[in-house]
């Protein structure tokens, strides 16, 4: 295992490649190309705010909540999307597969970084919204940022690695897998905040690595930084570590998995 994880950084103008391919074949044929990674996430930011201002009150009395929950659906989307795509890469990849000399885990890495592009583009339209509606964004509170995006690229290509590998053998995985991300994405305090949830609830929603996340992109990039003298959420910083941690042993642990049922990959595909 350890050998083939020293080898990856020499696949990176493989992956490189196959990014730039998965990025292009996204958008084949439209008319805006490239264009929609910044309409997308412009459109569906207009939607919710037209929502929460004028159709429905927004949960929790959150001031710009159209704003507070694309700070979270933002990343999540990066999260979700890659790990329900990766749960079929291996399976629609079959042909790459079964070519002797190709590292078949450089899929579903490939998978986790084309969507981490999208999340990366969808950027501007959030700062520029934090920017209209004069978001408090502390300067001391923005290095936090990189390592939040690091820490969720390693628990991401931990999990996708884990899931393109079980989803070769157990096919049913990839359909349960839509059901989960369902629950998931409800378990997670993005369309309302932490401090909102019934604090008998509070203990259950700490087991989610999400939970983390998103209140780390909301700290970062909506509350001001005495949210919780305000009531918002508390500093969370050395939760972001400790889920650091777990991020590279699932990372770990993912490519272990991996690396140990690679070889009946090529016959089950």
């Amino acid at each position: 295992m350890l050998e083939n994880l020293r080898q990856l950084p020499r696949y990176r103008g493989l992956i490189q490649s196959l990014v730039s391919r998965e990025l292009k074949a996204r958008y084949r044929g439209s008319v805006l190309g490239f264009f929609w990674s910044f309409v997308n996430p412009l459109l569906l930011l207009l939607v919710y705010t037209f929502i929460f201002a004028y159709v429905m009150p927004p949960p929790g009395n959150i001031q710009n909540y159209a704003l507070f929950l694309f700070t979270g659906i933002l990343p999540w989307t990066w999260f979700s999307a890659s790990l329900l795509e990766s749960s079929s890469v291996l399976i629609t990849g079959g042909n790459l597969i079964k070519k002797v000399m190709f590292p078949a885990e450089v899929l579903p890495i490939v998978t986790v970084l084309s969507n981490l592009v999208h999340f990366l583009l969808g950027l501007p339209i959030l700062i520029a919204f934090l920017i209209y509606f004069d978001a408090p964004i502390e300067v001391s509170e923005l290095p936090w940022f990189p390592i939040a995006l690091l820490v969720q690229l390693l628990l991401t290509l931990g999990l996708a690695l884990i899931l393109s590998a079980l989803t070769v053998h157990f096919r049913d995985l990839k359909d349960i897998l839509g059901n989960v991300m369902t629950l998931w994405f409800f378990a997670t305090p993005i369309i309302y905040a932490w401090f909102s949830a019934p604090e008998r609830l509070r203990p259950y929603l700490n087991l989610n690595p999400f939970t983390h996340l998103a209140i780390i992109y909301q700290q970062i990039l909506f509350f001001p930084a005495d949210a919780a003298a305000a009531g918002g959420p508390p500093g969370h910083w050395k939760w972001l570590l400790a889920l650091g941690v777990g991020s590279i042993g699932v990372f770990l642990f993912g490519y272990f998995l991996f690396d140990r049922l690679r070889d009946s990959f090529a016959e089950e595909v």
